[in-house]
Order: structure tokens, then sequence, then C-alpha cells
């Protein structure tokens, strides 16, 4: 596309069907790498990749002619056919914009998932997440 230019950096959250824990520690990693080629070739440059074994966190950028439904679908959709049976993600996901000056912050806070949890679960977190952003959601749905 000549002469567009974009920087779109997306945060984006999403858990496990139920939030259950279906991502052992010793499989995330490899779920990681997976999501980086899986993003790679959907021409996304995904640039962390974290979370705990019943969600993930991705920071990517996302391109002008990529739209981000269509970024999250392929991301979610082949890691959980990759992940194999009994394995699904929940319906919906977080999508957060981050300003080109945050992405070192936003990254940190994604490798550091592990630790962040320690003091607060992925529900305190997300409801968080929205409130920061100024989303409206109804708490009768936000988790399904």
């Amino acid at each position: 596309m000549a002469h567009t230019y974009a920087s779109n950096f997306i945060h984006c959250v999403f858990s496990t069907k139920d939030r259950r824990p279906l991502i052992p520690a010793i499989r995330a990693t490899e779920l990681h790498a997976y999501l980086i080629g899986i993003a790679r070739g959907e021409g996304l440059s995904l640039m962390a990749a974290g979370g705990t074994a019943n969600h993930i966190h991705l920071l990517f950028a996302l391109p002008a002619t990529v739209s981000l439904a269509h970024a999250v679908q392929k991301l979610k959709g082949s890691s959980s056919r990759w992940m194999g049976p009994g394995f699904s993600w929940q319906e919906g996901y977080g999508a957060f914009s981050v300003s080109a000056s945050q992405v070192e912050l936003v990254k940190g806070y994604i490798e550091r998932q592990e630790e962040h949890h320690r003091k607060r679960d992925f529900e305190q977190e997300f409801v968080t997440l929205l409130r920061n952003c100024g989303i409206e959601y109804d708490e009768r749905f936000v988790f399904g």
C-alpha cells in the first residue's frame, strides 16, 4: 500500500475457555514460539508473549493491511488447533492500543506475568485493563 504509514501496537489478552488452567508451564514457551510463527505468516510482528496457565498476553504491531479481528482470529484459531484436543480459547478477547512510547513498558509487563499474578488474578487484571482504557462493560457478561 503506497504512501500508507501506520503505528498500531496492540496489547491483546485472552483466556482459555472458562479460564481453565490448560497451558502447562513446560508448554508455554513452545506456544509462544508457535504464535510468533503464526504472526509472521499473517504479516504481524509479535513483540512479546506471556501469560499463565489460563490466559495469554500478546503485544504485536498490526499493519494497516490487516484487521484486528482477522489477526486475533488467526492467532487464536491456529494456536488452539496446535494445542490439541480438549483445548480452546474463550470466545472474545481484549485488545488495547499502545503508544510507541509505551511499547517497552508493556513488553516488560507481559514478560513478568507470573510475578504479577501472585498479587492479582486474571479477572482482576482484565477488569483493570478495561477500566484503565475507559472501556465500558457489563460485569454480568465480561467473562461469558
